[in-house]
């Protein structure tokens, strides 16, 4: 049937109030709500749209209940079309000319609101050892921007272990072979306040098409959105927008997804579905290999700058907390050495960083305890503070215990929580068993030996 203007109008207001009760109040709010019915006419209806997003966004997700809901109203409809609102006139007051500008176009290259890539963090320039060598080889197949194979690309560890590097890498190396994809890098901190300035300014719309028209997203420290929950929503929807896309996902954490307290269950559910990898806290080859990376650099920089044998080793034992504190130390080693015009010797060292040394030696953590045991028996990090009960994760677990107990001020209940939130009678059980089995096992015993040098360096 023919239906005329006021009668398109009384329609549409009833789908309106059937399509929240249908979708929810929120997904009105942010697909129905801004559509404006134009004309009802030939079983064709005419939506004007803010965006060409928003109008495929509807088209592929919505039209189907609007054509259901406007039949049911009584309207003839066959089929829905949406199109761009015209640009309406200028208005009196000019303000923000620009915003408005940048707001009607397409978002460019430009347009793209991620982090600065820091020109050090490449492929080349990062040390690859046991600890990272599965991160770093499923960062590389990222970055030759081929199809994709896992999604989302999931790096996790603990402060300075190179999760950063990684993905700086990968967005350097996809700029280089394939310039023509939209690579964002941003933190997730970032991401919030993007979203956070998209609400204030009702700029929601902009805000969704340019996130979802990336080709490859990258996120860092994605447990900042813990307990966030209109961030963690927005995030969730761009996450599966982009899946669908089949476009490339890296994410970045400080744990594994199931471990972020606070995480929505179906957020974390997406980043179990791709490739979740850990990177293991470093090793003293692999610290040592990063130290010697580092000085072929700064002998370049600080001509005829010697280094005596032993040096670098004695770093890479002793300082063992994180490579950006190891690294920090080599830096201001040689630009004491340059200043005095010394050569940089063993004294030299314990001289120049006697706080880091000290720091190193005092500031003994559970963590650190955790991560050492962890790397001593070859078994994951996440397992040790997990919920698996095998064998041979619970006796390095106890161990760790056991040491936590020994080595640290920290009270039964503390070091139950830092254990995945264990009640501290499973940590008191834990502590006493090793006490029985040093006695017996003479491995045990060994292992417990090595891992208290290992530790108090």
């Amino acid at each position: 049937m023919q239906v005329g203007q006021t009668m398109t109008n009384e329609t549409w207001g009833q789908v309106r109030e059937a399509l929240m009760q249908r979708v929810g109040k929120n997904n009105y709010t942010t697909w129905i709500e801004p559509l404006r019915l134009a004309r009802l006419k030939n079983g064709v209806a005419h939506f004007e749209v803010p965006t060409s997003f928003f109008g495929d966004w509807v088209q592929r997700n919505y039209a189907d209940h609007i054509r259901s809901q406007l039949v049911t109203a009584g309207a003839e409809v066959h089929r829905i079309e949406f199109a761009v609102a015209a640009a309406r006139p200028q208005a009196e007051a000019p303000a923000k000319p620009a915003a408005r500008a940048a707001r009607s176009r397409p978002a460019q290259d430009d347009d793209l609101p991620g982090a600065p890539l820091d020109a050090r963090f490449t492929f080349d320039t990062f040390v690859v050892g046991k600890p990272n060598e599965l991160a770093h080889a499923a960062a590389r197949r990222v970055a030759e921007g081929g199809p994709v194979t896992f999604n989302p690309l999931f790096l996790y560890g603990g402060v300075g272990l190179g999760k950063t590097h990684l993905m700086h890498a990968i967005a350097h190396e996809l700029q280089a072979r394939r310039p023509d994809l939209r690579v964002l890098y941003l933190s997730a901190e970032q991401f919030m306040y993007r979203f956070i300035q998209a609400l204030r300014d009702k700029q929601v719309m902009d805000f969704k098409q340019l996130f979802r028209s990336v080709d490859v997203l990258m996120v860092d420290d994605v447990q900042f959105i813990a307990g966030k929950d209109s961030t963690q929503e927005e995030f969730f929807h761009t996450f599966n927008a982009l899946v669908d896309q089949n476009k490339q996902i890296v994410i970045s954490a400080d744990r594994a997804p199931g471990e972020i307290k606070d995480l929505e269950d179906r957020i974390k559910s997406r980043l179990q579905c791709g490739l979740v990898v850990d990177l293991h806290p470093t090793d003293y080859e692999l610290r040592l290999g990063i130290l010697q990376q580092k000085v072929e650099v700064y002998r370049n920089q600080y001509k005829g700058l010697q280094i005596a044998p032993g040096v670098l080793e004695f770093l890479a034992h002793r300082i063992t907390t994180n490579v950006r504190v190891l690294e920090g130390a080599l830096t201001r080693l040689f630009a004491f050495a340059s200043l005095v015009g010394r050569e940089i010797t063993l004294d030299l060292a314990q001289d120049c960083l006697a706080d880091i040394l000290r720091a190193s030696d005092r500031k003994l953590t559970i963590e650190e305890i955790q991560r050492k045991v962890a790397e001593h028996y070859n078994i994951r990090l996440a397992d040790m503070i997990g919920p698996k009960r095998l064998r041979t994760i619970a006796r390095p677990r106890q161990v760790a215990m056991y040491l936590a107990k020994q080595l640290t001020p920290r009270s039964l209940p503390e070091i139950g929580r830092r254990f995945g939130g264990r009640d501290h009678t499973t940590i008191m059980h834990g502590v006493r068993k090793i006490e029985e089995l040093m006695a017996l096992d003479s491995q045990l015993a060994d292992d417990l030996q090595l891992l208290k040098r290992m530790l108090q360096g």
